[in-house]
Formats: structure tokens, C-alpha cells, sequence
């Protein structure tokens, strides 16, 4: 209820408190967009920027998005003082900063940019005081310019608060303060997943999506290559943003009319691929509750998630779906079936992903994904890449025409559309599950139940005389929270669905930036309407899926020929470090590598007495010139003292110090007696 007890004033005109947090929150409410780099509602509040102050009366001027509001205040949102104050900050934020805006992938969503054209900043009266820091490429995934950084400390926030992984943080102090991994490494060297969510909120381009749309041109120029495309179902509903279309239009056709101009030979739907996706996991599932398999049994579609799985709980690794994403099922499908289609040679097959994640483009290149040297998927595009390719050619994307995929990898069903979004994966799958278990049409497709934005959903699904429980975690910090539970014994559940990006893949790392939780809903709503008007709903009634299986994939899903080119295997990466340290390195050309983990945050680990152990083992049993052994440091918790080896590429099994140091020696001379 509004009374004169909850009014606060601003510019004159009075706002009731209704809960926000801070002023800036109520100034918005107002119709007052007050600048702000670091502040972003799903985040701690940090306050660094200063741009976002206001004048209060008998207290002065004052940072928005840290002060509370309190009944009576009387606020000014621009006045000279503060005017000048902004335009001073935004002066040396641009002073300090890379200024080779043309050529930056963010030139045309710069939030600095912005901002500086809005206060009229036309001068930089100050010099520069920073040196030229080199550029980060080490990952597949991003890339980090620090010299475009603002420290602004949104990466560093969304990484540990909402992903809980910490792979960036600042360093060193006063004008040598940065934004940097642990040690100041490169990104690829620590545990970094490649979500892409620092570039999601980075406002200046520090962080952004690996770029390979050039790459992609030169193969289009190339006569001698057919090259091929699938699309993935967020990009659809996201894409239209950056050519001024509200969220959540489908502009698929369009894309799919766009992409013939540009000169891609064959276009085709991720949907489809997403479709055979569930005949694999939803029949893996069900195996896996008719033979006592491991359970529960968690999708594997999301490669961020994956990653994160492999580094931070490899015990579950054998929990997870062993199938393929949709991208790399769409890859193994193309490259055993269209060079006969195309009537070309299989060297002559590009075959390129548009996809709203980074994270894919990590997964492209992982070498268990490729044959005879050659990757199934060759190039991932990002969501705002391929905008910036239509814009090149001067393509007007409002005003094409759509067109219809390619067939027979165009058609699809709404149980692929909706993989885009958090809890489309999990309903696909029990649309698929609930009617092979009740052997019986399943007339009702949706289950509301797994939909929407709340951290953890979950579901009871009446089957038969039982029930299927089922849960879906989105954003890592909430997939941690639920994993932890589950371990703790807490709750119990058949299926898991986890996607690491908040909302799902239509809010990617490598989407136009969702601002707010409104734009994921229409996102997601543009997937959901997809589903509807879609004449078939349920992956299992793609009958062209049903003929790929017929005529190469050994005529069922889960046969031998499925899981050769369907599936996957994964990796234990807990063994990537905050740092390493080499303690003895023999002098042959070619050395056996053993690392030993020390947890930092243990006092007295006993990685300490062991790395001794295993050195004084080396030098008597006359190794010492064989190998190199590493201690490596990590700040993750090692639960009950447990500890890892590696001896060479592979680790030694977590298992009590007593023990380790007797399996450790035997690995050592198995690899090298």
C-alpha cells in the first residue's frame, strides 16, 4: 500500500518503495536509465564504477546502486556536479582503454560506447598511464583483451556467484590491478568451462566469443568445398535482436534465407539432430532403469556442463549420458552420409554450427570428436557472429523472405525445438519415456512442470503403478547446489537435466545479452509457441530420424552402429591446477611426467609428505633422469584427505594417502621398467 511514509522523491515527482534494494533500482522504476557499468541485478552489488551517482539531499552525492532507499529522500539524478563527475569517470575509463573500436566485435553493443556518446564525451583529456598488455587466444572458446577491461568486476561476479567456479578474479594492486586467471595464467590453463558467461556481461569487449567468421568465409570462397550448416533452436528466437525484432521471434526462415545469399550449400535444422539426441538418451535411460544401471542419469548435451562435471565431479562421470550433443550427433550424421548425398569427397565437406554457447566451440575440437584428423564439425559460429556476417553483405534481414531447411536434416519435431531452453531436454525426454513405458500414445506432451525459470524444478511423473523423478538445474551454482544435496543423500531422482547457462542455451554465452529475465521468458515462450504449431511434438514421430537409423545407424536407437558414432566417452580433468611447480626434472629428451596434487586450503596435506615419497622412490629405484615430477597446487577442498596422482596421461584412482603411494610407485614402474 502506498502511503506518505514509503514515498521517496525523485526529480520531484514522488516513487513508493516497493521493495528494491538500492536507489538505482527505484530510479529505474521511475523511467530513469541512470548509467551503471557494474551493476547487474542477479549480481553482488560492487559499486566500482561510480557512474551511477545521484545527489541526496543532507546527505550529498552518492552511489545508487549501493544506497538504500529510505522514506522522505528527496533525489537528483543529474545535476552539473554530477554530469561532470560521470564525464570525468568515463574520460579515463576511455584514456586507459584499447580504443580500436572499429575493429572490435562489440563495437556496435559497447555499453562504454554508449554511455560516452549519451554524456556528449567527444575529448579524452587525459593520457594514458597503462602499458599494452598481450591478448589471451589460448582458449577455443574466448578471447580476453585486457587492455579493454574497465575492471568493472562483472566476469569475475558472474563466474564465482552465479557459475561458482572462480576461474577469474583480480590481481596484483593500484595501477597494475587487472582482471586475470589464477597465477596469470591463460584461461585455457585453469578451470575455466567456456559457458561464456563473462562475455555475456562483460560491457566493453574485453571477453568476448572466439571470432571465426573468417575462417567460415574463406571455406564459402573456396569452390572446391560444399559447405553445410545446422542451426541450433535458440538461435532462432535470439538472432532477430540484433536487427531490431523483439525477443523470442522465430525468424528460423529468414536465417535460413540469409544463409543461402551468403553462400552456404545446404542448410539444415540442429532439431533434427536434437530428435535423435532423445531416441539415444531417452533409450539410454530407459536401459539403464530396466538393468539396475547407474542412476541417476544426468543429459550430457550441454558441453559446459560436461566440462564442469569432468573437472569438479568426475565420481558422476559415469552418471552422465554417454550421447553425443546435438551438434556432434549433426556432425557424425553429415560426415557419414552427405559426401555420397552431394556427390563430392568427404574432404570436401565443411560442415559449420550456428550456436547461441561458446562452449561449443570447445567441444568441436576435442580430438574425440574427430576421425582420421578430421572434425565432424568444423567451425562454430556464435549467435552474434552470424549477425555480423549478415550485416557484412548488407543482407536487410527484416525484409527477407523465409525459406524452408534443407532436407532430409530440415525436418523436425517440437520436441527438438524446445532443447533451447531450461527443462525442453528433460520434457523432450519424458515424452519420449512415459509413452515407451506405458506402451500407449501419450496424448498429453506437455509437462509444465520442468518449465520455467526457478533454479531447481522438479517433477513426480506418474507411469503405470510407479513414478519417474525427474529434476532440472540451470546455471552452475544451482546445479552445484542440487548435485550436493543429491550426495548428502537429500533427495533422490532418476533424471537430471543440467544446463550451465542461466535459462538455457537461450541465454548462451554467445547471444545477443539478455538484460533481464524477461527476455529469457520470451525467449523461451518463442521456443514453447515453435512446439505448439509444430504438427508433430514428440521426438519419437520424426520418421525421417527413423529412416537415418534404417539406412546407417544399425536400424534402432542403441544398436552397435549407434553407439560407434552416437556416443561418447569422457575425461577426468580434476587434475587442472591454480599452479605447478617442478621439483626434480630428469635430462633425457623425453620424460615421464607424474604430478601430485597439494591442496592449498588443507594445512599440512598430506600431497606434501607424499611428492617426498614418490621423489626419494625415483632417485633410489635410479628414474631420477627419466622423469618429471610436478607438484601442482589447487585451492578446491579435497574431502577427506584424499589426494590424485597422474603418472603420465593417466591418474592414479582418489584413494587414502596410505595407499596412493604403493599404487603411485607400481604406476611409475609399469610406465617406465
Amino acid at each position: 500500500m502506498t502511503t506518505a511514509e514509503n514515498i521517496v522523491k525523485v526529480n520531484g515527482c514522488g516513487i513508493a518503495i516497493e521493495g528494491e534494494r538500492n536507489l538505482l533500482e527505484l530510479i529505474r522504476k521511475a523511467g530513469i536509465d541512470i548509467p551503471t557499468f557494474c551493476y547487474h541485478s542477479e549480481l553482488s552489488i560492487y559499486g566500482a564504477c561510480r557512474l551511477c551517482l545521484v545527489e541526496v539531499d543532507g546527505k550529498g552525492i552518492m552511489a545508487a546502486c549501493s544506497t538504500k532507499p529510505e522514506p522522505g529522500m528527496e533525489i537528483r539524478t543529474d545535476t552539473k556536479a554530477i554530469r561532470q563527475m560521470r564525464k570525468i569517470n568515463i574520460e579515463l575509463l576511455l584514456a586507459s582503454h584499447n580504443r580500436e573500436c572499429p575493429t572490435c566485435s562489440r563495437s556496435s553493443s559497447c555499453t562504454l560506447q554508449n554511455v560516452a556518446r549519451r554524456l556528449g564525451v567527444d575529448t579524452v583529456r587525459y593520457r594514458s598511464a597503462t602499458k599494452q598488455l598481450p591478448l589471451d587466444t589460448s582458449s577455443p572458446s574466448l578471447q580476453r583483451d585486457p587492455n579493454k577491461c574497465v575492471l568493472c568486476g562483472d566476469c569475475v561476479r558472474v563466474c564465482a556467484e552465479v557459475q561458482g567456479i572462480g576461474a577469474i578474479d583480480f590481481a596484483f594492486r593500484g595501477s597494475n590491478a587487472r582482471v586475470s586467471p589464477a597465477f596469470d595464467q591463460d584461461l585455457s590453463q585453469v578451470e575455466c568451462v567456456n559457458c561464456g558467461q563473462c562475455a555475456a556481461v562483460c560491457p566493453t569487449g574485453a571477453i568476448v566469443p572466439k571470432q571465426d567468421r573468417h575462417r567460415v568465409w574463406e571455406e564459402i570462397y573456396n569452390p572446391q568445398k560444399k559447405v553445410v550448416v545446422q542451426i541450433a533452436p535458440a538461435v532462432r528466437v535470439a538472432l532477430g535482436e540484433m536487427f531490431q525484432l523483439a525477443p523470442g521471434t522465430n525468424v528460423a526462415g529468414k536465417l535460413v534465407s540469409a544463409l543461402r545469399l551468403m553462400g552456404f550449400d545446404e542448410v539444415y535444422d540442429t532439431c533434427f539432430a536434437a530428435d535423435m539426441t532423445i531416441f539415444e538418451e531417452a533409450t539410454e535411460l530407459l536401459d539403464r532403469v530396466g538393468s539396475g544401471g547407474v542412476m541417476p542419469m544426468f543429459t550430457s548435451c550441454c558441453p559446459g556442463w560436461v566440462k564442469y562435471c569432468e573437472i569438479y565431479y568426475p565420481e558422476l562421470l559415469p552418471n552422465l549420458s554417454s550421447t553425443r550433443s546435438p551438434q556432434q550427433i549433426f556432425g557424425s550424421v553429415a560426415r557419414k552420409t552427405l559426401p555420397a548425398r552431394l556427390g563430392i569427397e568427404p574432404a570436401d565437406l565443411v560442415v559449420v554450427s550456428i550456436m547461441p554457447c561458446t562452449a561449443k566451440k570447445f567441444e568441436a575440437q576435442l580430438p574425440k570428436f574427430s576421425n582420421h584428423g578430421k572434425p565432424d564439425v568444423d567451425y562454430v559460429l556464435t549467435t552474434t557472429e552470424v549477425a555480423q556476417m549478415i550485416a557484412s553483405m548488407g543482407i536487410q534481414f527484416d525484409e527477407l523472405e523465409p525459406s524452408a531447411f534443407d532436407m532430409p536434416y530440415g525436418f523436425s519435431t517440437g520436441g527438438g525445438v524446445i532443447f533451447g531452453t531450461t527443462g525442453g531436454v528433460m520434457e523432450a525426454a519424458l515424452r519420449f519415456a512415459v509413452e515407451k513405458l506405458e506402451n500407449k500414445p501419450l496424448n498429453q506432451v506437455e509437462f509444465k512442470a520442468v518449465r520455467g525459470l526457478d533454479k531447481r524444478k522438479e517433477a513426480a511423473v506418474r507411469v503405470g503403478d510407479g513414478e519417474v523423478k525427474v529434476a532440472v538445474g540451470h546455471g552452475l551454482g544451482n546445479a552445484k547446489a542440487l548435485i550436493e544435496d543429491l550426495k548428502a543423500g537429500k533427495v533422490h531422482y532418476d533424471f537430471i537435466e543440467v544446463m550451465a547457462c542461466p535459462g538455457g542455451c537461450v541465454c548462451g554465452g554467445g547471444q545477443p545479452v539478455a538484460p533481464n529475465d524477461n527476455v529469457r521468458r520470451q525467449r523461451a515462450a518463442g521456443l514453447y509457441n515453435s512446439d505448439k504449431t509444430n504438427q508433430l511434438q514428440k521426438s519419437q514421430d520424426n520418421y525421417l530420424v527413423d529412416r537415418c537409423y534404417e539406412e546407417v545407424f544399425g536400424g534402432r536407437p542403441g544398436s552397435h552402429d549407434a553407439h560407434e558414432n552416437l556416443h561418447t566417452h569422457y575425461q577426468n580433468r580434476s587434475q587442472l591446477f591454480d599452479a605447478k611447480l617442478t621439483v626434480l626434472k630428469g635430462s633425457e629428451p623425453r620424460l615421464l611426467p607424474i604430478t601430485v596434487t597439494i591442496c592449498t586450503r588443507l594445512q599440512d596435506c598430506p600431497g606434501q609428505a607424499l611428492l617426498g615419497e614418490l621423489a626419494g622412490f625415483v632417485k633410489a629405484s635410479g628414474l631420477a633422469e627419466r622423469v618429471e615430477l610436478i607438484a601442482a597446487f589447487t585451492s578446491r577442498p579435497v574431502d577427506n584427505g584424499e589426494l590424485c596422482v597422474t603418472v603420465g596421461d593417466e591418474p592414479v584412482e582418489c584413494t587414502a594417502a596410505s595407499d596412493l603411494a604403493d599404487a603411485a610407485k607400481q604406476a611409475i614402474r609399469r610406465a617406465l621398467v
